[in-house]
């Protein structure tokens, strides 16, 4: 959100409340997973086997982390495994959001702080 969100047309009150309620609605940090859920289907190169004709083998789950320029990791995640991997990627797209919702609501507060000093 920039200036143009909204934000400063709301009291300060306001601002904190909406603050508190972001918090509120937060994820358990405890489950969440940056990273991305891919499905693939692959072939094994026995010439004799089905993936040869066409018919891949899958879906596999794969779960691939950025971790800086040029450098992934990752793993096979079982089929058992998916939804939960999915929720907490889930997750921590919401938190990542809620955090920035907060931090803004939180230069809002200081920018009016600031303003509210240079008048006294």
């Amino acid at each position: 959100m920039k200036a143009s969100s909204g934000l400063g047309r709301l009291s300060k009150l306001a601002l904190r409340q909406r603050k508190q309620g972001l918090a509120k609605l937060l994820p358990p940090v405890t489950e969440i997973l940056r990273g991305s859920l891919i499905e693939r289907y692959v072939t094994c190169g026995n010439p004799a086997c089905k993936c040869a004709r066409g018919e891949r083998h899958g879906p596999m789950w794969y779960l691939t982390v950025t971790l800086g320029p040029g450098r992934t990791t990752g793993g096979i995640i079982g089929a058992e495994h998916v939804e939960r991997v999915r929720t907490w990627i889930e997750n921590y797209h919401t938190l990542k959001d809620h955090l920035e919702k907060i931090s803004e609501i939180n230069r809002e507060l200081l920018r009016r702080d600031r303003k509210q000093e240079r008048k006294q």
